[in-house]
């Protein structure tokens, strides 16, 4: 089956934009800019300074030009070309309007074939962790960064783009004002990294009780929240370069174990979400795995169910059952979606195509083609149904 021959218009739940200049410094007072993001020239090109040192993490940060959507895909695909992907990025575009504007966006999205997206941060998943141990910076740089995206986006284009506030519990009474905030001003879902939490007086697992009030207001209001790839601050140990790079290869051309961080830091997160019963205490929850792969849920599932026959005291379901219940995963194009299938059911898998980013499809419904062993109940599930559920909250 193709794009073309689907009965319903699906809904993408992992589009990006690219930040505008002042992403980072509009509502940041100039006393804190340079605690959280300024800009610097080197030899005639811009950069940030994040916490007052210098970020790589992208080659731009103007965006303009830009690599084209989907560049790296042969290299995802198994590089049958024999490639350097560096290479694959040279072909570049000057920055199209409608990465960066709402009403030109829609547009796209129609003319994909869409008919709604979640959108998500492309440099904004990254730069808490660089000043992770400057609370009030972070706190800054939250509020001013959700602040920016609903002047330039609001969290509810048209019904059609769906933006997702940034919330980190580095403070907790700041996490649950920004919460409330963000979901008076319409949000619908929102996005964290999956991450160990940094706060002022040491480091915490997110499920710590300390952070009860934050999960206890999105657990009220129904919302989803979504664990995106991000910089997550995994270390290799001594292994490898441990710099963030879009490209997932660390600073250099070629692989090393960086490359892995992004998928180790969501099973982490997701593992621990369930030993430390987050979702017992908030029945409500709801969790999207947007962009960190799922080839680990095999091995977790095994080990879920190691655990739970060694610690059978401690979990009042089965933790996989609870896992299916609560989380919903969407997998890597590259990975296989039949495997995940198989172990989540169709219910729980979403659609993201990871668009215009580098690493994701060239055009979103790309994607059709690799559901073709599925029925068309399954089909519309996974690339409609399920995330449409997702974005719409649930009260209590």
């Amino acid at each position: 089956m193709t794009a073309e021959q689907l009965d319903f218009v699906p809904f993408d739940a992992d589009n990006h934009y690219y930040e505008a200049l002042d992403a980072f410094t509009r509502h940041v007072p100039a006393a804190m800019q340079p605690r959280v993001v300024q800009w610097i020239d080197i030899g005639g090109r811009q950069h940030h300074l994040v916490g007052g040192k210098l970020c790589k993490a992208v080659a731009n940060p103007t965006w303009d030009p830009i690599a084209k959507p989907g560049a790296l895909r042969p290299y995802f695909e198994g590089n049958p070309e024999r490639l350097n992907p560096l290479d694959m990025l040279k072909d570049r575009e000057p920055l199209p309007a409608y990465y960066m504007d709402p009403a030109e966006r829609v547009k796209v999205v129609e003319q994909q074939g869409l008919q709604a997206v979640w959108l998500f941060p492309t440099l904004g998943v990254l730069y808490e962790e660089l000043i992770k141990h400057d609370t009030a910076a972070v706190v800054t740089l939250m509020q001013a960064f959700n602040q920016w995206m609903h002047d330039d986006w609001t969290y509810n284009f048209d019904n059609k783009i769906f933006a997702a506030p940034y919330i980190t519990f580095a403070d907790v009474d700041a996490a649950v004002a920004e919460v409330d905030k963000v979901l008076g001003l319409g949000a619908q879902v929102l996005v964290m990294r999956p991450a160990p939490v940094t706060t002022a007086t040491g480091v915490l697992s997110p499920f710590n009780e300390a952070f009860d009030p934050v999960w206890a207001r999105i657990n009220e209001a129904g919302v989803t929240v979504v664990i995106h790839a991000s910089d997550a601050g995994y270390s290799s140990n001594g292994y490898a370069d441990d710099r963030f790079s879009s490209v997932g290869m660390g600073s250099g051309a070629g692989p090393n174990l960086r490359g892995f961080a992004i998928e180790r830091a969501a099973q982490d997160w997701l593992i621990q979400a369930i030993f430390e019963k987050l979702f017992d205490r908030f029945p409500n929850l709801r969790v999207g795995s947007v962009e960190n792969g799922s080839d680990f849920l095999a091995p977790m599932f095994r080990k879920f169910d190691q655990t739970a026959k060694k610690s059978y005291w401690w979990f009042k379901d089965h933790p996989i059952d609870t896992f299916k219940k609560h989380v919903w995963m969407n997998p890597f194009w590259e990975d296989d979606v039949n495997e995940v299938v198989e172990l989540m059911g169709s219910d729980r898998v979403i659609f993201g195509s990871d668009w215009p980013h580098i690493e994701g499809m060239p055009s979103p419904l790309d994607y059709v083609v690799e559901l073709k062993n599925f029925d068309p109940e399954q089909k519309r599930q996974i690339l409609l149904d399920n995330v449409s559920f997702l974005n719409t909250p649930q009260p209590l």
